[in-house]
């Protein structure tokens, strides 16, 4: 072979190789410290599974469960801020104290039901959107979570009961409520629960029967309270460099799967808190639904002044929001 075709063919090969190097698709990691069984799991999972079909020439997600990047939620806001993910799905209710619009979904007994929740979260998405693209990122689909309720190690039969818990929370307005009426209570990321647990620090978690499932807690908490706390939500985002670096029909493709997905979210609501109970009642707990009078009339006296605190920390816009969603008004 003649010295230039030897040239030429080390030519296709090296050309051959960047074209087959530029086709390969991004890779995006989806963080979450949630199990992949609970909700906030299966959207990554549904939200994956959408962009293999449509943009898989292009983009792949790859789901990140159970914490297994090493990321609590608190850090996976800054994490995919910094571009050190691409994307993640943050627990809303441990992020709360870094804008208060975020502790919005989880404030305590403002949406007694999911209809209730949905109506809130329309009203309130805008602030969301804003409040991540302040941190470098696009929200691009949320996902709600069943009533929170307690998980603990005795049953809750009333006031005297609860007084008595050592509770983990998620949120600075929970931490607050349940000091006012519980023996102790602190946030703790979910995936440093089961160690506190172990170690016998804490005797009661707030956590709804999904989360808290897909993690086992029955080996520990084999009693659960439906207080029904709040339906707290997840958010799915995504940093804006990376965002952006995408071509406009990426970004469309993808507006459209996350708009799917929280449909989907939505809508796997239903029944869902029915399947939690039967598969916990399958391990050996008993649920106590409704609630004594008393720990009820208990746990809303504590939500005033928890909410009156994070009012006092909340801008105009987000105050207006509740206010609004109290008196009935649809989103604007």
């Amino acid at each position: 072979m003649s010295m230039l075709r030897r040239f030429t063919a080390t030519l296709v090969l090296i050309l051959g190789g960047l074209v087959a190097a530029a086709a390969q698709p991004a890779t995006f990691d989806l963080v979450n410290e949630y199990p992949a069984s609970s909700l906030p799991g299966e959207a990554d999972k549904a939200f994956a599974d959408l962009v293999a079909a449509r943009l898989s020439a292009r983009l792949v997600v790859r789901p990140v469960p159970n914490a297994a990047s090493g990321l609590r939620s608190r850090d996976q806001v800054a994490a995919v801020a910094e571009g050190r993910v691409a994307m993640a799905n943050t627990f809303g209710g441990a992020i709360g104290d870094l804008d208060p619009a975020l502790a919005i979904p989880s404030l305590p007994f403002l949406t007694p039901t999911i209809a209730d929740a949905r109506r809130l979260l329309e009203l309130a998405e805008a602030r969301y959107q804003t409040a991540f693209a302040r941190r470098n990122q696009k929200l691009l689909f949320v996902s709600p979570w069943p009533a929170s309720g307690l998980w603990t190690v005795r049953p809750v039969d009333g006031l005297a009961a609860l007084k008595a818990l050592r509770v983990r929370t998620y949120d600075t307005t929970g931490t607050a409520l349940f000091r006012s009426i519980a023996t102790s209570a602190e946030v703790i990321s979910f995936a440093d629960v089961e160690p506190r647990l172990t170690a016998g620090s804490i005797d009661a978690v707030l956590s709804s029967g999904d989360g808290g499932a897909g993690r086992k807690l029955w080996r520990f908490l084999p009693h659960f309270a439906a207080i029904n706390y709040a339906i707290p939500l997840s958010f799915g985002t995504i940093n804006l460099d990376a965002w952006n670096r995408l071509d406009p029909e990426t970004r469309s493709a993808l507006e459209q799967i996350g708009r799917e997905v929280s449909e989907r979210q939505w809508a796997a609501m239903t029944g869902r808190v029915e399947a939690n109970y039967a598969t916990m009642r399958e391990n050996g707990m008993t649920i106590t639904s409704p609630i004594a009078p008393d720990l009820v009339a208990a746990l809303q006296a504590a939500a005033a002044p928890a909410i009156a605190a994070w009012a006092e920390k909340a801008s105009p816009e987000d105050r207006e929001i509740i206010q609004r969603y109290r008196s009935g008004q649809p989103a604007k």
